[in-house]
Order: structure tokens, then sequence, then C-alpha cells
């Protein structure tokens, strides 16, 4: 009777409406499932998941989001969809990939939203690689911190972030960086962890020792709750009470809600393969069942259930039959949004200022930072060892952090994936990130993010959420560096569609791309060579250049001439144009002095998007073209470019395209002589210019 009693006044507890809303949302998620299941052989065109069995509580979360709120859904929060007021004929237009598909115009999965609509939370990009939304969404409360703390917007709203996940994907180490800076940093963040027992075909009990309410308990200061997931009452009041405290403590705080499976991991593995008795377990839990009783309580009739069943039904029929019909995607469009447009397309301010001093590549970074920290309030810097105490362990944020405070400046744990990530959800909530990987050799942990959330966020949004965000890499071999500080990266950077990739060799070029990276709305990768950061190394003192001014900025994708031929050697048809960048500059600069006026040295600056026009034009009046880099060469960047030189110039061509780069080995090794012995050097370089004049 106890039991009883304390379930009616659960109930009454909750407005009726809530409790009535959520049944008619059960239904048409439910319809949607059977519909797309009889309609198999169209709707199972492109793979989708849908949500039976994990109603309740994603009904009970979107309900309370506001349009002050962010949430990051995975694949399978399609109900949670519904709840917050996205259409079925919406959701139907992505699963159908349509063009007015109003997430991504028919580029990418069901239940993939992305979302920036008046009256709504905001969903930026949503990808399907398990787990990878944790650190982007902790990312976004971490943003929402900073924005707070410089009182950049209203207090009053105290927005949350709601950051869903399968139980499977807290196995990630990905998932653990996101709650370690959650609890760091004390971020106004909900965990919503929906755990139905299974993988795909794999239970919970092969994949790991403990669920995600235990695996929290080990990240001091996450509050927990475990909450019956297919009781939308007790799953209401917990997520009424997970956000009312995070809105006023402005802690982290996790969800473990327990759900069934009802119905397929995907429409492409199908529940019949593999799941046995237990599916009869899970359709006792169904949460459709569970809140039918808590209403009959409050003498809803049969007659009421069976009405909304119906008008469910005949809603999602009169949807998909009109997503149907609608227009597929332009497909003339298919490559637009790639990036987002950029405001610096010509090159802005002073390059060399009258009564300016020369200064250090290291020094026109730390300047750039302090001046783009100083005019843009959003804007702020973090990564390993760049706080107070050390200011980067190249000196390169040395006072940053006294002359703008920790919150601005500050240091991390040792988590690349957390340092990349992260600037996905900053960037969504209006923050301005740059952060520092440490060294080239340790950016791999950081792929992931690299790839799967800021890479292809502007063009699977349609534009609707470009990332930015710098990212700032010191690379480069010099002086006995070893294996793991020496490396070169940026052939496998250069594989990622939708990143801009920057590689300054001298300080005018590093202040000007540093301001016009942080300027662009497109995620910038910046490689900066440490052996040119204080030009100690032989031959590199015209890295130190006379300081531009604060206005000093340089479009991404244009190169520059650093040495010209003479004009009588190109007319005897004598001279050739070396093609690098970084520390081939002057390796190239050093070699050429064999050769007289028969040298041409273009640098690159950019990567992507490289100045294809100025490399045909000068193949054009050279006739000989030698790509360089410090990379090994098989496979790399330099070689994709002869080689893209070697057809589309080839007319124009007196001479094979000359390469030259790194031994082909896996690393660069310790010690300094064989370190020389594998890389590129100016006595290299001229003995293969010698053999390309001589064709």
């Amino acid at each position: 009777m106890a039991i009883l009693t304390r379930q009616k006044e659960s109930i009454k507890s909750i407005d009726k409406r809530v409790l009535w809303r959520a049944y008619e949302l059960m239904q048409v998620s439910k319809a949607l499932s059977e519909l797309y299941e009889i309609n198999k052989e169209v709707c199972s065109k492109y793979v989708h998941s849908t949500s039976r069995g994990h109603e309740a509580i994603q009904i009970a979360a979107g309900l309370q989001l506001t349009e002050y709120d962010y949430a990051a859904p995975y694949y399978r929060d399609e109900s949670m969809l519904l709840a917050i007021g996205i259409e079925p004929y919406e959701l139907m237009l992505q699963l159908l990939a349509k063009g007015d598909d109003p997430f991504s115009g028919g580029r990418t999965y069901y239940a993939h939203a992305s979302l920036k609509r008046k009256g709504f939370p905001v969903i930026p990009h949503q990808s399907s690689a398990t787990g990878m939304q944790a650190i982007p969404a902790t990312g976004m409360a971490h943003g929402i911190a900073y924005l707070e703390s410089q009182k950049l917007i209203p207090r009053d709203q105290n927005p949350i972030v709601l950051c869903s996940l399968g139980d499977g994907s807290v196995t990630e180490g990905e998932v653990s960086e996101a709650f370690q800076m959650a609890v760091l940093k004390k971020l106004p963040i909900v965990y919503l962890i929906q755990d139905n027992g299974w993988g795909i075909s794999a239970t919970g009990s092969e994949m790991r020792s403990m669920d995600a309410y235990e695996y929290a308990a080990g990240f001091k200061g996450l509050e927990r709750r475990r909450v019956d997931g297919a009781d939308f009452v007790e799953a209401f009041k917990a997520v009424e009470e997970a956000i009312k405290y995070v809105r006023t403590t402005r802690q982290p705080i996790l969800i473990h809600a327990s759900c069934p499976l009802l119905g397929h991991h995907t429409s492409g593995v199908r529940k019949e393969w593999y799941r046995g008795a237990d599916l009869k377990d899970h359709q006792e839990r169904d949460p459709i069942q569970v809140l039918e009783k808590y209403l009959a309580k409050l003498e809803a009739t049969e007659e009421e259930f069976e009405k909304c069943r119906t008008n469910a039904g005949k809603s999602v029929t009169r949807a998909y039959e009109r997503a149907l019909a609608s227009a597929d995607p332009d497909l003339q469009d298919f490559d637009s949004h790639e990036f987002a447009p950029t405001s610096i397309t010509k090159e802005t301010g002073n390059r060399s200022p009258v009564g300016a001093e020369k200064i250090s590549m290291v020094d026109a970074a730390l300047h750039a930072m302090d001046e783009i920290l100083k005019k843009y309030p959003e804007a702020l810097f973090y990564g390993q060892d760049v706080g107070k105490r050390l200011g980067g362990v190249f000196r390169e944020a040395a006072t940053l952090a006294q002359k703008y405070g920790d919150e601005r400046v500050f240091n991390t744990p040792i988590q690349e994936a957390y340092l990349v990530g992260s600037t996905a959800g900053m960037s969504a909530v209006g923050a301005k990130p740059i952060v520092e990987i440490q060294f080239a050799d340790y950016i791999w942990p950081a792929i992931n993010q690299l790839v799967e959330e800021l890479s292809k966020s502007c063009y699977l949004t349609k534009g609707k959420f470009p990332v930015q965000s710098l990212i700032r890499v010191p690379i480069g071999a010099y002086g006995g560096g070893g294996p793991y500080h020496s490396g070169s990266i940026e052939s496998t950077l250069l594989t990622i569609r939708g990143i801009k990739v920057v590689y300054p060799s001298n300080a005018a070029d590093m202040k000007g791309l540093l301001k016009a990276a942080f300027l662009d709305p497109n995620p910038v990768v910046m490689l900066e060579h440490k052996g040119l950061y204080w030009s100690k190394v032989p031959g590199t003192l015209d890295a130190k250049t006379i300081e531009p001014d604060s206005e000093y900025a340089i479009p991404l994708g244009v190169s520059r001439i650093v040495q010209s031929a003479t004009a009588s050697k190109i007319k005897q048809g004598e001279t050739a144009v070396i093609i690098t960048y970084g520390m081939g500059v002057y390796w190239a600069q050093a070699a050429s002095k064999m050769f007289p006026g028969q040298v041409e040295i273009l640098d690159l600056r950019t990567l992507n998007p490289i100045d294809w026009e100025a490399v045909m034009h000068s193949v054009k009046v050279h006739g000989r073209a030698f790509v360089l880099t410090e990379e090994p060469l098989l496979n790399s960047f330099a070689e994709s470019l002869a080689g893209r030189i070697s057809k589309e110039c080839f007319q124009f061509l007196d001479a094979p395209v000359w390469t030259l780069g790194a031994a082909n080995l896996p690393a660069i090794p310790l010690n300094a002589d064989l370190e020389k012995m594998m890389l590129p050097n100016s006595d290299k370089v001229s003995t293969e210019i010698g053999k390309l004049l001589k064709y």
C-alpha cells in the first residue's frame, strides 16, 4: 500500500499534460519504428537506428531542455529529438537523405541532428563515432563556463549541456578525458548514459567490468544518479533534479539509465541475428506499457490510449508520404561548405613598419597571441605547460597567463584528444579557442577528434557549424631532438579534408598567418618549426624579420617568392623553381648560392589551401620544378604535389619534377650525426639542383 501511495504522489508531482505529451511522443516514436520496418526496402537504403525501448529517458530529457541549452545526442536519440520539437517529417527527410533534410541536406545519417533554430536547444554536428561526442560536449560546457567567467553571456540564463551516450561507449578513453576535465574545471554538463545491456552483439558483461555509474565513482566531484530509464515518471524526476543541480551549482552530474532494447541495433544489424531469450525480458519493460499503467491510475481509458495510437500512426504515415515525394539533394551542390568563408581575403596591416625591430619567430608568435587576447575577450589559450609557471616549453606563452589570468591561459592534463576535440564545443558556444599540442609527435591521440568532430562539421551541417579552432603544433628536427620530438606530420594532416594547414618560415609570416588563422572560422593547424623559433640553427638568421604591426594578417592559401631568378637566366632556359616550406626555405637558400641567378624559391606558407596558381606560374616560367620537404619522401605531400605538377604542367616541363626529402625511415634517430644522415641539408639540396639544371 505504501508503494502505491508513493507512486501516486510521484505521478501527481508531474503535470498530467506532461505525462500525456510523453505518451503521445512515445506512440509517435513507435509508429516511426513500425513504419520503417514495414517499408524496410525503402527505409533501409541508408542505415538508421531507432529509440524503441529508450523512449522514456530520452523524452524526459528532451522535454526539459530550454532554448538556452546545448545538447549532444547520440545516434539512437530519435525520441529526444521528437521531445525538443523536431517533427517526424524532418526526421524522415534525413532518413531518406532528401535535399530538404534540415540538419544536413542529405549528407548524414538519421537522427544526427545539427540544429540552430530559435526556441530550440542548440545541437552542433553529431558524428557516429562511438563516444566521441563526450569531448566536444564537455568543450561546450567548458566554453560556457569561460564565457560566464568573463561576463560575456547573461548569467541568469544558466545554460547547461546535455551529453547523451550509450553505456558501451563509456569504455572509450576519450570519455574519461571528458569526465576528467568536467570535474577538474567544474563544468555545467549532464552526462546521460543509456544502458540497454548490449553493444552490437556483445553484452555488457563481455565488454566491461563495471557500468558507467560504477566507473564514474572514480571521478571525484562527478555526482551520480541511477534511474530506471523505462519508467517515464522516475526518469523525468531524475532529469529534473539533475538539471536543477547543474543550473545552480555549475558542476557536472551523470545519470545512468537502464533501458530495454526493443528494436534492432541498426537497420543493418537486425535483432533476430543474435538476440535470444532476453528479447522477452526486455519487452516486459516497454516504456509505453509502463506509462500506460501510470496514466491508468489517473483514470485514463483504453479508448484514449487507442486514439493516441491511431493519431500517431496516421500522422507518421502522412509525414512519410510527404517525405517520399520531396526532392532529392541538388547534385550540383554536392561540394558546398567544405569551408566557411573567411574575412581575411587580402594582406592587411604593415609587414615592415618604419622603426620596428627585428624579432624571432617565437617572439612573433608570442606578440600575436598577446594582441589577440587583448582584442578578443572570447579568445582563450590552453595546452600542456602553457600556464604561468613555465609559459610553454619553448617560452612561446611567456607572460600571457600573468596578463590574462588562469581562466584564459591555463595548463591542461596530458589529454591531446581533449585539447583538439574541446575546440569544437568551444566554437559552438561562441568562444574562440587556441590550443597547443606540445610536440607534433604527440598529436596522434587527437586525430579521432580532428577527423570525426572538427573536419566534417561544416560540410555535414551545410555551413551551420563551422569549427573555429586554432591548433598550434611545434614541429621538425634539429640538433638531437630524437625520435619523439622531431617528427614531421604534415602529410598525414593533409589527408584530412575540411582542415587548413599552415607552415610559416619566418617571424613576419608567423605573425600574419597566426592572426589570419585565428580569424578563420574553420579548423586551422599551424605547424611551427622548432628549429626556426630562435634562428639558432646555422643558416636560419633570415627567419628573424622586422615585426609587422598589430593589424598584419596574411590570407591563408597565398605563397611568397622568397628568392627570384634573374631574367637573363630565365630567358636562356637555365633556371628552376624550388617549391618548399619551413626549414626547406633555408636549405634552398644556402644551396642556391652555388647557382647564382638560377633558382627561384617559392615558400608555400599554407599547405591547404595551396596556392596552386602560383605553383603553376612558376613552373611555366622555369620549366623545371623541385619539391623539397623535411618529411620522409615516400607517399608524402611532396610526392603528391610533384605528381600533380607532372600531370597538369606536363607541356611546360623541360625535365622531370625533382623531389627531395628525408630518408624513408620510421623515426628521427637521437644521435645528431645520424639525424644529419637522415634529413635533407643544403649540401644534399645543392647536389640535386645541379642534377636538375643539367636537363
